[in-house]
């Protein structure tokens, strides 16, 4: 057999894409968030985090129209390459100024593998800081309600000044493969049946990515992984994740032993049986195929596709 212990991912994730200047100098320049206001453009995410989208992109309305300038519950996401500032609010969704234009209402989701660079990157920004400030209105020092700051990129206690900022929880998400070819999927117990995907779970104090890795599949499937590598990595604002991809060698005589009870079941799978598996779509496919695979947007597709495009 060829030894296949190394690959890398053929593509970015989706939600890893880059589109617009983040501009987080403007964050925290009062006069020149203010100053951009005037031509600045809107995106408006709903209470379920759906947006309204036109042929692949995010509609984005005229940001005076909603307030004379940046209102308190408004975040800063960038600006455009061609110049304009861009901000979000939790607001309801508003038609485009033109009423031919069709859109439709999708959240990130269901519209990621749909969306261009830039609207990939607005969104992915939005709903991760508007998903914060949702969940962090109280200090966690002494439970005072905090005010946002920095252009929604920080909150502070109005009492003391402590400043707290967007929290992200990482997490890691491995493919298990015996340096051959045959990986790991396996389907969580939550799951309905036939779909499957690859391992993942979150960092703990003190621990490194690496030894999450391996913690976590001994944990999930009772295997015990050896080189641990890198693949990339991508938010996932669900609702505050970022995803740090890995592959890692499994043997596959070791038995599994769902020690969490976390995994229904695991399977090793022939890379020509995920190859299948990847032509009948995805999760949200229709098809009777053995087993269905993640959409597009996580980083899980891409990570099953860069192995399964190995010669």
């Amino acid at each position: 057999m060829t030894d296949r212990r190394s690959f890398s991912l053929r593509n970015v994730p989706l939600l890893s894409r880059i589109g617009a200047d983040r501009a987080d100098t403007v964050r925290t320049d009062v006069d020149a968030a203010s100053a951009g206001w005037p031509d600045a453009l809107l995106l408006r995410v709903d209470r379920r985090n759906q947006v309204l989208i036109s042929e692949g992109r995010v509609v984005l309305g005229k940001a005076i129209a909603y307030a004379e300038k940046p209102p308190e519950n408004a975040v800063f996401l960038g600006r455009l390459y061609d110049g304009p500032h861009v901000w979000a609010v939790r607001a309801a969704l508003e038609g485009p100024e033109d009423p031919s234009e069709e859109t439709e209402v999708l959240d990130l989701r269901r519209a990621g593998q749909v969306f261009d660079d830039t609207s990939a990157q607005l969104v992915a920004t939005a709903t991760a800081l508007l998903n914060w400030h949702d969940h962090a209105r109280f200090s966690p020092v002494d439970g005072a309600v905090t005010k946002p700051a920095r252009s929604g990129w920080a909150r502070v206690n109005p009492d003391n000044g402590h400043e707290e900022f967007p929290r992200i929880d990482a997490a890691v998400i491995c493919l298990v493969h015996d340096g051959h070819d045959r990986a790991v999927l396996a389907r969580q117990a939550v799951w309905p049946e036939r779909l499957f995907s690859i391992l993942a779970g979150f960092v703990e104090a003190g621990e490194s990515f690496e030894t999450c890795v391996q913690r976590e599949i001994a944990e999930e499937i009772g295997l015990t992984v050896t080189d641990v590598q890198y693949l990339g990595s991508q938010p996932w604002p669900f609702p505050r994740s970022l995803m740090v991809g890995f592959h890692a060698i499994g043997d596959p005589e070791q038995p599994f032993s769902f020690n969490d009870g976390e995994i229904a079941e695991a399977e090793w799978f022939t890379r020509a049986e995920i190859r299948e598996a990847l032509d009948h779509g995805d999760w949200n496919s229709e098809s009777p195929s053995r087993f269905l695979l993640p959409g597009s947007i996580s980083i899980a597709r891409e990570i099953i596709e860069s192995w399964a495009a190995l010669d």
